[in-house]
């Protein structure tokens, strides 16, 4: 069996999403021990920027760079994608991910989704708080875009893995909520080894 791996943060060292998307992955290795892992890391080894105009314009390398991002979500048995939020949205590298993607015949057909049913964790973290009654309630515009392509359009069955406050102990305007950060990273963590063992059970099954 084989698990597909996107990573998007720009860190090497010390990144959120990284560390929950790690536990997703560990609970997926102990029921596929021995199995297959393909990675991808836009954050660090990016696409070129102007591949998806080639791609839209019928140029041979944009098209034969969408058709291999295409051909690794295929081929994968579960997905796992682990995406920071980045000044309120996703990162250039995402968007020129899923951009590119979107270009390959294979995911233009609405009547067959390229993920249809393909179990998919996302691993998303941001580094204040935006939920419900927070100053920045709505300024998340990662998440719902993500939901938006991999649930709607690609059809994938997903999971979303989030984590808030990841700059409590880095920004000093937010040490007043230690106590509260402390609890969403271990219900974080939590959440990723229970999204980890659920998405091994298709495989298993």
């Amino acid at each position: 069996m084989t698990l597909f791996r996107l990573d998007a943060s720009i860190r090497t060292d010390g990144s959120a999403s990284r560390e929950i998307a790690d536990i997703v992955e560990a609970e997926w290795l102990a029921a596929h021990p021995g199995d297959t892992i393909e990675r991808r890391h836009i954050g660090v080894d990016v696409l070129p920027a102007d591949a998806w105009a080639q791609s839209v314009s019928g140029e041979a390398a944009g098209q034969q760079l969408a058709a291999q991002l295409v051909d690794e979500l295929l081929a994968a048995d579960a997905i796992l994608l682990a995406v920071p939020l980045y000044n309120f949205g996703v990162s250039q590298h995402v968007k020129t991910w899923i951009d590119l993607v979107a270009t390959d015949p294979r995911a233009a057909d609405p009547t067959a989704p390229l993920l249809a049913g393909k179990p998919v964790v996302l691993c998303t973290v941001r580094g204040g708080a935006y939920g419900a009654g927070t100053p920045r309630e709505g300024w998340d515009h990662s998440t719902a875009y993500l939901r938006r392509i991999l649930e709607d359009v690609w059809g994938a069955d997903l999971t979303v893995v989030e984590r808030e406050f990841t700059l409590v102990g880095v920004n000093p305007a937010l040490d007043d909520f230690a106590d509260l950060a402390a609890e969403m990273h271990q219900k974080a963590l939590s959440a990723a080894r229970e999204a980890g063992r659920a998405l091994a059970v298709p495989q298993a099954a």
